[in-house]
């Protein structure tokens, strides 16, 4: 068995797929590593700790394709559409690649993966399940993004989070605002409150109210039927327009009060929804700031531009982009971790590949197989029959 780990090529891309700890649980195995050089410099990990781990370290990436059974990247085919034609044209029949492929947007890069007869795995796809949950790429991704949007916010922000007496009077305390609830807001609202803020959360799902209050925040209850906002996996379900009117209505003398707001809410493989308003920017406080985790998807709030920040109407919103590369070294050890316990599922005492589609989380996450894209969501997604099930 030789897994091959290429550098990521992506513009703004700094992790990689696994550190040197998680390639040392292959190698102790005697499974060969492949890595290409520098591959984890920008992640903070030099050739030098791969190498005392066990990896060889290569700078031809034709090889790693040529030579790996299985490949593994950060940002594969469908999240990577900016520059991975290369390696496709690289990648070969009974090869199997493994990495976040965004599925649901970008569909047709599964079917492009199955047209060259190799096998894709897409770590979106992981389900949220208690048994998959240390191969949850998402979560764990969702979890730096958290942290990092609260610091992104103190940082733009023209007043401190926590409360001081000083002699020079008392400092009141910022108010901080999370909408959406999920990994990355429930990690927000902890970052925002050690760091002393005043903080409120606001999501759609009634089941948050609990999660919110168990991380020192305050929920934000407002007049709405919400019995319909959570989908399958717990994940926000899409709301009609009417809904979504009426809550930027209630949301609005809530928005004015605050001095960070954090919008976190995505749909996945959908238009983030609009839960910022430009009147609702309007009505907030001069030098208030919002940061926007939702900006690769169209973004939470009207005036919200995907990898720029915008001062509009005297408050300053954040668009970042990809915000777990920026905590690189950690993001690494993390998605590191996620594909370790992920090959621990696919790779038998043998070391060799088995595929068990009778398991759900083979069978929720592989996108391409055989020169068919098995997967049920995704044959409707690209216009696809349904395979029968004798061949499924």
């Amino acid at each position: 068995m030789i897994i091959g780990i290429p550098s990521e090529i992506k513009t703004g891309e700094k992790r990689v797929a696994m550190s040197p700890a998680n390639v040392q649980s292959l190698t102790d195995k005697s499974v060969k590593v492949l890595i290409q050089a520098d591959a984890g410099s920008e992640a903070g990990y030099p050739d030098a700790e791969y190498t005392a781990a066990g990896a060889t370290i290569t700078v031809d990436r034709a090889e790693i394709f040529a030579s790996a059974d299985i490949i593994l990247q950060v940002q594969s085919f469908g999240s990577n559409n900016e520059n991975s034609d290369g390696d496709l044209a690289l990648i070969r029949k009974g090869q199997l690649i493994i990495g976040m492929m965004d599925p649901l947007a970008s569909p047709q890069a599964a079917q492009a993966v199955a047209d060259k007869g190799a096998t894709a795995i897409a770590l979106e796809l992981v389900p949220r399940i208690s048994r998959a949950q240390s191969m949850d790429v998402l979560s764990s991704m969702a979890t730096l993004a958290g942290y990092k949007a609260v610091l992104m916010g103190a940082s733009a922000a023209p007043r401190i989070f926590p409360m001081l007496m000083t002699a020079a009077g008392t400092l009141q305390p910022a108010r901080v605002l999370i909408m959406g609830v999920g990994v990355a807001g429930l990690q927000a609202c902890a970052t925002a409150k050690r760091l002393g803020a005043v903080v409120e959360a606001y999501d759609v799902r009634p089941a948050a109210r609990e999660q919110i209050l168990s991380v020192g925040a305050k929920p934000v209850e407002l007049d709405l039927d919400t019995g319909e906002s959570e989908g399958a996996g717990g994940y926000a379900k899409e709301q009609g327009e009417d809904f979504l009117r009426r809550q930027r209505e209630l949301m609005t003398e809530v928005v004015a009060q605050q001095d960070i707001i954090i919008t976190t809410a995505a749909i996945p493989g959908a238009k983030s929804p609009i839960l910022v308003t430009e009147d609702m920017v309007k009505a907030m406080k001069p030098g208030a700031v919002i940061v926007d985790l939702a900006a690769e998807r169209g973004g939470n709030c009207d005036l919200t531009e995907q990898g720029k920040t915008v001062i509009a109407h005297d408050v300053t919103i954040l668009g970042p982009e990809n915000v777990p590369s920026d905590l690189a070294y950690h993001a690494s050890q993390m998605l590191g971790k996620n594909m370790q316990t992920l090959l621990e599922l696919i790779i038998d005492e043998e070391c060799a590949l088995n595929l068990d589609f009778n398991d759900e989380i083979v069978a929720g996450t592989v996108v391409a197989h055989e020169g068919e894209v098995p997967h049920p969501h995704m044959r409707k997604l690209l216009n696809l029959p349904e395979l029968q099930t004798e061949e499924a």
